[in-house]
This record gives C-alpha cells, sequence and structure tokens, in this order.
C-alpha cells in the first residue's frame, strides 16, 4: 500500500476540530492536543479513517510502548482516537469504530503534586511580574479555575461588589467560584493597567479580562507566566496552571471543607474525580504527624 499524507483524501480531522469547540466547548489547548493526537496516528497507520482497523489501533499502541511513552500518554492519545472515530461513526463516515473493545493501559496511581502554603505566598509576593500577573495568580489561587476557564473570562463574568465569578468549564459547563480580598485587590490594580490596553483603537476582543498586547491572553502565556514566577520566586520545582488548581483544593479540604463542596467549587462531573484530594490531605497528614508528634517514631 503507498504512503498516505493527510493531504490526500479525506481525514475528517478539520470537521471534528469544529465539533470539538462548537458542541463541546473545547478550549485550544484542548485541541491542539487531539488534532497531534490524531495526527500522529494516521502518519503511523498510513490509511484513511474509513480502512482503519483495531489491529491497526493495536498495532498503534505496542509502537508506542515500544518508544517508551508512559502509560498516561498512551491513554491520552488513545482517548483522542477513541473519540474521533465516535464522532465518524455519529456522522455515519464509518459503521463501527475500531477503538471498541481495546482498553487503556493500566497506570499508576499518582496523587497531584501541589504546593504548600508558604511556596504559593513565595509564587504571588515574589514571582509576580506585573498587575496583571499578580492578579492571575491571585485569581487562580483564589478560585481553582482551569488555564482555559481563566483565559475564556470576560469583564462581565467577574462580580467585584460580591467577590465571585461566573467561569465555563468544560463542555460549556457554567459554575460560580468566589473569591477573597486579595485576588480582589489584585483585579482592581490590574483593571487600571489593563485600560490602557485595551484603549487603543481596533483592539482584538476589548470584553476579555485578562489581555496582552495583542488580545485575549492564551493558555501558553499563563503557563510562561507561571513559569518565570516560580523561578523569581526561588521555587526548585516547575509550577504549572493545575498544580496551582491542586493547591488550591488541597488547602481547602485540609482547612475543613466538605468534599461536595469541593466538587462543586471545582466543576467536577463525578465525585469520584474529587476524591484523590482525600488522599492528598491523608498523606499531609500523616507527614505532618511524624515532624510534629514527639513520640510519633513512625520513621526510623
Amino acid at each position: 500500500m503507498k504512503d498516505f499524507s493527510l493531504r490526500e483524501g479525506d481525514y475528517h480531522i478539520d470537521d471534528f476540530v469544529e465539533y470539538l469547540v462548537s458542541s463541546k466547548g473545547a478550549s485550544p489547548h484542548t485541541v491542539r492536543g487531539y488534532r497531534r493526537d490524531i495526527e500522529e496516528f494516521f502518519a503511523f497507520v498510513k490509511k484513511p479513517p474509513t480502512e482503519v482497523s483495531r489491529e491497526d489501533v493495536l498495532s498503534y499502541i505496542s509502537f508506542c510502548f515500544k518508544t517508551r511513552l508512559s502509560s498516561s500518554s498512551i491513554s491520552r492519545k488513545l482517548s483522542s482516537i477513541r473519540t474521533f472515530f465516535k464522532f465518524l461513526k455519529k456522522k455515519e463516515i464509518i459503521s463501527e469504530s475500531p477503538v471498541v473493545g481495546v482498553k487503556n493501559p493500566k497506570m499508576p496511581k499518582r496523587l497531584p503534586r501541589y504546593l504548600s502554603y508558604d511556596e504559593v505566598a513565595l509564587l504571588i509576593e515574589k514571582g509576580a511580574e506585573s498587575a496583571r500577573d499578580r492578579a492571575i495568580l491571585e485569581f487562580m489561587y483564589a478560585t481553582g479555575v482551569r488555564v482555559s476557564e481563566l483565559c475564556g473570562l470576560n469583564i462581565e463574568d467577574v462580580d467585584l461588589a460580591h467577590m465571585k465569578a461566573l467561569v465555563r468549564g468544560k463542555g460549556k459547563k457554567e459554575r460560580i467560584v468566589y473569591f477573597g480580598k486579595r485576588a480582589k485587590d489584585a483585579l482592581l490594580e490590574y483593571l487600571r493597567e489593563r485600560q490602557k490596553i485595551v484603549s487603543r483603537r481596533g483592539f482584538p476582543e476589548p470584553n476579555a479580562l485578562f489581555v496582552t498586547p495583542r488580545g485575549r491572553i492564551s493558555d501558553m502565556t499563563v503557563r510562561r507566566i507561571l513559569d518565570r514566577a516560580a523561578k523569581r520566586a526561588g521555587l526548585p520545582k516547575k509550577v504549572y496552571p493545575h498544580m496551582v488548581r491542586h493547591s488550591f483544593a488541597t488547602h481547602l479540604l485540609e482547612g475543613g471543607l466538605e468534599l461536595r463542596a469541593l466538587q462543586e467549587l471545582l466543576g467536577h462531573k463525578n465525585i469520584e474525580t474529587t476524591e484523590v484530594y482525600t488522599h492528598v490531605s491523608i498523606e499531609r497528614l500523616v507527614e505532618v504527624y511524624d515532624r510534629t508528634h514527639p513520640r510519633a517514631r513512625r520513621k526510623s
């Protein structure tokens, strides 16, 4: 069989991307991930979607293992491919998905990485380079929002008087998040700086809350802000958006917040997703016990 190029034939990838954005409310970061995973799959099988078999999918998984990809990376790729073929079946482009019955590889259970209270304080106090960056850091830690939710915020979504905001999560599902006085003060200071940027003639998306001189802030820019802030604060670890979200959840649970309330704040569909933070809190409790109890002697 001749080598296939993604430019040959109709792979329906653009239609799938449009579906992710319009029907699922996927963020640009999510869309890029799906597209990359699907294009890599077809580069391997060298067949159009209508000719892909279950054996092709299994061969690709085997190839991924041989290249020493982690189980989590392979599961993510398989999830992208599975969603793509479900879309094709829904559109009646194929009669049956070749991914049916293909199981994700078993993954080791990993607890979320998070920052301590002191590390969060350092990140915000020492790491912020501008009023905008400080407002982003304060807001992310105060609300636990995902990076896509942060980037999608508009001015009208934030109620400064009542210190709450309307965010749109996965699948465009809306929820209310709350923030405190420090985040409010940081936002007020930033809004004065923001006005100078968005008042320029022809500024794109002037209703966006967090902006750069080119328009609405992107998830990659937020990631760079966190990376620079961690270095400026002298933190000996890489800090990424979800780590701030994990820190928000862990600290609230340690402070006595009920799990169901935390589920609502995080926008989790299933309580099982939120339950991972109970394990984090228990692990933290044991660490504190070992360190502070004069007769613990749990560690040699």
